[in-house]
C-alpha cells in the first residue's frame, strides 16, 4: 500500500468521524429536548484534539518519516480497523438516540444492555482502542500508536469514570 492510498484511508475514516459528529449532534439535540443532563465537559475538548491528532499524526509520521507499508502488519491491522469501525457502528445502532460522542443522560431511559452492551459496559471503547493501535500500524507509525495509545488511556479513564458517575447520579435521583 502507497503512502498515497493509506491517506486516503485515513481520509475515509476521518469522512466516517465526521458522519459520527452529525449523528452525535442530531441525538445530543433530542436528549437534551428530553430532559437530558450533559456531563464532563471539561474533557471534551483534549478528547476531539486526542482523535484529531491521530489521524494527522498517522498520516505525518507516514510521509515524514518515510514508514514502510509491511504486509505481514499492515494488512492484518487494516482488518482490525475495519472490524473496530463496525463494532462502532454497532454499538451507535444499539444505543440509538442514547448514543452520543459526549455524556448526555436522559433521566428515566433505562441502562441498554443490548447488542455489545450484553458483554461489556464500554464497547464503544474497545473500538477506540483497537482503531488507535490499528490505523497507524497499518503502514507502520508506530509512533502515533504508541503516544496515541497513552493519551488515549488517560482520557478513556477520565471519560468511563465520568459516564460511570452520570448514570449512578441519575439512578440515585
Amino acid at each position: 500500500m502507497s503512502a498515497a492510498l493509506y491517506t486516503a484511508l485515513v481520509g475515509v475514516v476521518a469522512l466516517e468521524r465526521l458522519t459520527e459528529l452529525v449523528v452525535s449532534k442530531r441525538h445530543a439535540a433530542w436528549s437534551l429536548r428530553h430532559g437530558g443532563r450533559e456531563f464532563g465537559r471539561r474533557h471534551y475538548g483534549p478528547m476531539v484534539v486526542l482523535h484529531t491528532g491521530l489521524l494527522v499524526g498517522a498520516v505525518a509520521e507516514v510521509w515524514l518519516a518515510q514508514r514502510p507499508f509491511l504486509p505481514w502488519l499492515g494488512w492484518p491491522m487494516l482488518a482490525l480497523v475495519v472490524a473496530s469501525q463496525a463494532l462502532r457502528w454497532w454499538c451507535i445502532g444499539t444505543l440509538g438516540r442514547q448514543w452520543n460522542t459526549r455524556v448526555i443522560v436522559v433521566p428515566g431511559l433505562s441502562r441498554v444492555a443490548s447488542g455489545p452492551y450484553r458483554w461489556l459496559s464500554h464497547p464503544n471503547y474497545v473500538a477506540v482502542v483497537a482503531e488507535g493501535v490499528a490505523l497507524p500500524l497499518v503502514h507502520t507509525a508506530w509512533l502515533t500508536a504508541i503516544v496515541f495509545t497513552l493519551l488515549n488511556a488517560w482520557l478513556l479513564s477520565v471519560r468511563i469514570r465520568c459516564e460511570n458517575d452520570a448514570l449512578a447520579s441519575l439512578q440515585r435521583a
